[in-house]
């Protein structure tokens, strides 16, 4: 966990080089819901062997419980055990970096293998809890995986415990009612740590290149 909270911390320290850039951040994101995690390209390792970005030191896959979009509990660590996983925390009326994401993995999924997309579980965690119902998560996930072989997991909660799953997964706590959030996008294989993660300045071809990585390793 020191580990984990370390790289959250460089993560979050990449949003913004100074107390005026981060307060100017802030002032935007009141108006006009922008995102922290401008630039996590801070925690690039040395190695450079994927297309996103190479953790120094891996995130393992966290244990939280939140509730799914049929109301039912789900417990991240024990439902994507195993399997390729991707984590995302980010909210359903945000207009541009978690839209743009879901649709990057969709796209993604739809260019691997169908075999392999399927083994994929995508989880999406509202960092506003007060307004991502699971009804109004599922609406918002059925945009992105309707045609695809796998479904999109929604979690919500109350306030509390979507700020623990944050920092069981290692991420920037999200402020502003959650609208500064992490962009970043984990990617766990099936030795449950993530060696990879994605920001707004990767693509889809990014992620579908090191999943198939991450599946074959």
């Amino acid at each position: 966990m020191p580990a984990l909270l370390l790289t959250a911390g460089l993560v979050l320290a990449g949003c913004g080089s100074s107390a005026d850039d981060a307060a100017g951040n802030a002032g935007a994101a009141a108006g006009e819901h922008d995102h922290s995690g401008q630039g996590p390209a801070v925690v690039e390792g040395p190695e450079d062997r994927y297309a996103g970005l190479d953790l120094p030191e891996p995130y393992r896959r966290p244990s939280f419980t939140l509730t799914d979009t049929t109301g039912a509990e789900y417990d991240f660590k024990a439902a994507t055990a195993g399997r390729p996983t991707m984590l995302f925390f980010g909210y359903t009326n945000c207009p541009d970096i978690c839209p743009t994401t879901m649709a990057d993995v969709a796209v993604a999924l739809r260019g691997v293998d169908p075999a392999l997309a399927e083994q994929v579980q995508v989880v999406f965690v509202t960092t506003d809890p007060a307004t991502d119902t699971p009804e109004v998560l599922g609406e918002y996930l059925d945009r992105f995986d309707a045609d695809l072989p796998t479904s999109f997991v929604g979690l919500t909660g109350d306030q509390a415990a979507v700020e623990r799953a944050q920092l069981a997964a290692g991420v920037p706590q999200a402020e502003d009612d959650g609208r500064l959030h992490s962009t970043l996008l984990l990617l766990y294989g099936g030795d449950d740590e993530a060696h990879v993660a994605f920001d707004a300045g990767n693509t889809h071809q990014d992620i579908a290149e090191d999943l198939q990585v991450v599946a074959g390793a």
